[in-house]
């Protein structure tokens, strides 16, 4: 986590704290005295990426609602919405992670909340103040890749319904050059496995670009990519704004040819290379 301070003339400053969990699990936060009286906005930036980023993120913002007197307006900077996934109950007896994560970051009275390519719809309005930085920005950050895309040279491939209106966005953002097909797949609720993928259109000696906004696990695009495969589609590029990549990146090898993600979850030089993938990072955070 990052704190700044934005003085009145525009200076930015990083906002000195310490913080440690004790033996008993709980976060604890102090930030050092400030002088707030020319400060316009506080920001904080963080990658909310386990359950003790968001405690230590509560602490700060209690912390800094003190030092302020609630005087200076506070800004969160979340790339990453945890539990995002998690926007509607699936099966009997579970919770509304989504609903659950935003009511404690709506606690905090941020008065802004800037998130990266949230997952859906739902998610977004579940928090308030919320400014939502579309996936479009970040293939933006990758000449290679836009101008490829702006040329017709590549064909983007929606993996589920769920990302289709978010990939529709891309190409109109790329000004309308980029062809766009819908894949489907069916997964069972109760096991989470992939039963079953489809696609819509024809790839056959063409260059393809998956664009979502999570990559886990990795199960969803290698399954769609064998079928691209085998309907004949050339090289085959992912695009997620959040790379996660639990299973590392060799899952991909012999299916996917090269990966791209943004620094949203994790910073570059937390990334394992070590696949024969060709790997992509657009750092934004730094």
């Amino acid at each position: 986590m990052q704190v700044f301070s934005y003085d009145v003339d525009g200076t930015k400053l990083a906002l000195s704290f310490e913080s440690f969990t004790f033996s008993g699990g709980e976060e604890h936060i102090r930030f050092s005295e400030h002088d707030f009286s020319r400060v316009k906005k506080v920001e904080v930036v963080t990658r909310l990426t386990d359950s003790a980023a968001v405690m230590q993120l509560l602490m700060a913002s209690d912390a800094l609602k003190r030092l302020t007197r609630e005087q200076v307006p506070v800004e969160l900077v979340m790339p990453y919405f945890p539990y995002a996934r998690q926007d509607r109950v699936c099966v009997g007896g579970e919770a509304l992670g989504a609903s659950v994560m935003a009511t404690l970051i709506n606690q905090c009275q941020f008065s802004k909340v800037t998130v990266w390519d949230v997952h859906s719809d739902v998610s977004s309005a579940l928090l308030q103040r919320a400014h939502h930085v579309p996936q479009a920005e970040f293939i933006k950050s990758c000449p290679e890749l836009w101008q490829q895309l702006k040329q017709g040279e590549l064909l983007l491939v929606a993996p589920d319904a769920g990302a289709g209106k978010k990939t529709l966005q891309i190409a109109g953002a790329c000004g309308g050059a980029v062809e766009v097909i819908q894949a489907h797949k069916v997964r069972n609720l109760r096991t989470g496995q992939i039963e079953k993928t489809e696609i819509n259109g024809q790839v056959a000696g063409k260059n393809v670009l998956i664009a979502d906004d999570i990559c886990d696990g990795g199960r969803t695009f290698i399954e769609l990519a064998k079928v691209l495969k085998s309907k004949g589609a050339l090289k085959i590029s992912l695009f997620v704004t959040h790379g996660i990549f639990s299973q590392g990146l060799q899952v991909f090898e012999g299916v996917i040819d090269e990966v791209y993600t943004t620094d949203s979850f994790r910073p570059q030089d937390e990334f394992e290379q070590n696949s024969d993938v060709r790997f992509k990072i657009i750092n934004q955070l730094g």
